[in-house]
């Protein structure tokens, strides 16, 4: 096993799968929020979550047991001086993960790898706040984690051969496919996917269709699982909007132009499934 014990940061919908996923694989691991009622949202989240697991025979009890044995919760950062490994699933911030960084750097052993799940950020931007560069990276999940097998992994410019090789080692046990990709903005996934979603969100903007007909077109017409306007709620519509933004700036294309409507929604609070309206009404 590469990492024994790991700290996830944020226990939000992306960290509490990501804790969920090595949990089962058999690392300790801490899963830390800076409120004690996101981490116990986390935690419940986890435990419902197994649970289903169980009454679907997908695993016995003994496995829920053992997968529950090995996560504990906190919210006392200093706890991840002890971890060989951190994973940050903190909101989509520059700031807020650079300021993250900076503290890791200070509490975490020398050797400690610290790896982001960034959607769409610098990976050399968040290195560059520590000075451990070299054993940063990035180590992007999809959602729902403990569902989907990709993982994105991101070099940043002076991540270490040894350091992706001991992240690439982890996604395969894991039970994941680890993909390489360079450091720009929104990687693969989020350079294709965001600007679908938003060129999507211009389609209901310019009254060219209804919400629901866009995403019957593209599920079958396109043969997609899940149309694009669908998938905006259930990623969350800040999310969109906040990869939106940074590939608008990093590239400085007006392409990448984040769509009127997906900003007035996100403003009104509309930020999909997690707020029971988006696109569509959860309630």
């Amino acid at each position: 096993m590469t990492f024994r014990k790991v700290t996830v940061i944020g226990a939000g919908q992306m960290g509490s799968g990501i804790a969920q996923t090595l949990a089962r694989s058999g690392h300790l691991v801490t899963l830390y929020d800076i409120e004690t009622d996101a981490v116990a949202r986390g935690v419940a989240s986890i435990n419902s979550a197994v649970s289903r697991l169980v009454a679907k025979g997908k695993m016995n009890d003994e496995e829920r047991l053992k997968l529950l044995g090995n996560l504990e919760c906190s919210v006392d950062l200093a706890g991840a001086s002890n971890a060989e490994l951190v994973i940050e699933a903190a909101p989509e911030r520059m700031e807020t993960k650079k300021v993250l960084f900076k503290q890791l750097d200070q509490i975490c052993g020398p050797d400690t790898i610290l790896a982001t799940n960034t959607s769409s950020l610098s990976i050399t931007d968040i290195a560059a706040s520590t000075k451990r560069p070299q054993l940063v990276i990035g180590m992007h999940f999809m959602n729902p984690v403990t569902v989907m097998p990709l993982v994105e992994i991101i070099r940043g410019l002076a991540t270490s051969d040894e350091t992706f090789e001991k992240i690439k080692a982890l996604t395969h046990i894991l039970g994941k496919t680890p993909v390489e990709v360079h450091d720009f903005p929104g990687f693969v996934s989020n350079r294709i996917l965001m600007p679908m979603i938003n060129e999507a969100i211009y389609t209901v903007y310019e009254g060219v269709a209804e919400p629901e007909a866009v995403d019957q077109v593209m599920r079958l017409g396109m043969n997609h699982p899940m149309g694009p306007l669908t998938l905006a709620d259930f990623i969350g519509l800040d999310t969109c909007l906040a990869i939106m933004e940074t590939l608008h700036q990093g590239f400085g294309d007006s392409k990448y132009r984040p769509c009127p409507l997906l900003r007035k929604y996100v403003q009104a609070g509309w930020l999909g499934c997690k707020t029971k309206r988006g696109f569509y009404n959860y309630d």
